[in-house]
């Protein structure tokens, strides 16, 4: 089979797309010949050495996808044929891959291959953090760093779709149009002194910040009411300062830390979180940016374009 791999850590030049053996199922695994393959930082930070990987070289990176099963490798549960995705499975950067039973998530004729591998890791994520970290609730107020991301614009849709008010923050007047567009009551830019912009709509603070910028950390505190919370979920603007847990506690204030992982823990909960997301999908509730497609062929054009910053919308890979 063909794959996107490498076999040393840099930039996107170390990647090679290249025949390598096709691989060995394991008793509690099924083969899966991949049709639409989802590409994320993650893959980006394995690809440099600085995130966890699987394997040996050459390397394949890649968690998220979908595709047909080619053998169901005598699981009665599944047949070949069947449709089927996952968002916690190593190697997907593939022709075919190799997916634990308990990983694996259906998928009916509703949902393309193309959408489930857009929307998977991203609106699991977003899932967790509006329906989990915190539980959002009618007439709240929710604040959403790097509203036009991937995660964000899907959190944007779910928080008004549970009936809170939501406050996007971005860096560009662009990026301000699309949280616009994903149903944000508010946007503010973040070289625009978003804070006070923020308490001029809610004067006491916001009942929620969802924060994957990281540095931002003691600002989003700033901004949310005594007895509010803050979910810290990712770093893409680096580490936050240290919490002072004596600020915690003068203002009421609790600190949630989020992964995705925690809440994927069985197949049970993976099948379920899923089905809850391409519902409101297909009910027309949550509304998807048409994704950008490469050639797996093509993958140092595709993580080139991630690294850019200039996509909104997710970045898929075809075999």
């Amino acid at each position: 089979m063909k794959a996107l791999t490498f076999s040393s850590f840099g930039e996107s030049d170390v990647l090679e797309y290249i025949e390598i053996p096709n691989p060995q199922l394991k008793q509690d695994e099924i083969l899966v010949e991949m049709k639409a393959i989802g590409l994320n930082f993650a893959d980006v930070y394995r690809r440099k050495g600085n995130y966890h990987l699987k394997g040996n070289p050459p390397f394949i990176a890649g968690y998220e996808g979908a595709g047909i099963v080619v053998d169901a490798n005598n699981h009665p549960e599944y047949k070949v044929g069947d449709r089927v995705a996952f968002a916690d499975a190593p190697f997907a950067n593939a022709e075919l891959v190799a997916v634990n039973v308990n990983h694996i998530i259906p998928l009916s004729e509703k949902i393309s291959f193309e959408t489930a591998a857009s929307v998977l890791l991203q609106g699991l994520t977003a899932h967790y953090l509006a329906t989990d970290s915190h539980k959002t609730i009618q007439g709240e107020t929710v604040l959403i760093h790097a509203v036009a991301g991937g995660v964000g614009q899907i959190l944007t849709q779910i928080s008004k779709l549970l009936g809170a008010t939501a406050i996007g923050l971005t860096s560009s007047a662009k990026k301000a149009k699309i949280g616009f567009e994903q149903g944000a009551d508010h946007v503010f830019l973040y070289n625009e002194d978003w804070k006070s912009q923020v308490f001029k709509v809610v004067p006491n603070g916001v009942d929620v910040v969802y924060d994957s910028i990281g540095s931002t950390l003691m600002e989003s505190f700033e901004v949310t009411k005594e007895c509010g919370q803050v979910v810290f979920f990712g770093m893409a603007g680096g580490d936050p300062a240290p919490v002072d847990p004596r600020m915690l506690m003068d203002g009421s204030k609790t600190l949630t830390g989020g992964d995705l992982w925690s809440y994927l823990n069985s197949k049970e909960e993976r099948i379920k979180r899923a089905t809850q997301l391409f519902d409101w999908i297909t009910e027309g509730k949550i509304k998807l940016s048409e994704p950008t497609s490469f050639k797996l062929s093509e993958g140092k054009l595709a993580h080139d374009f991630l690294e850019s910053r200039k996509s909104t919308g997710k970045i898929i890979l075809i075999p």
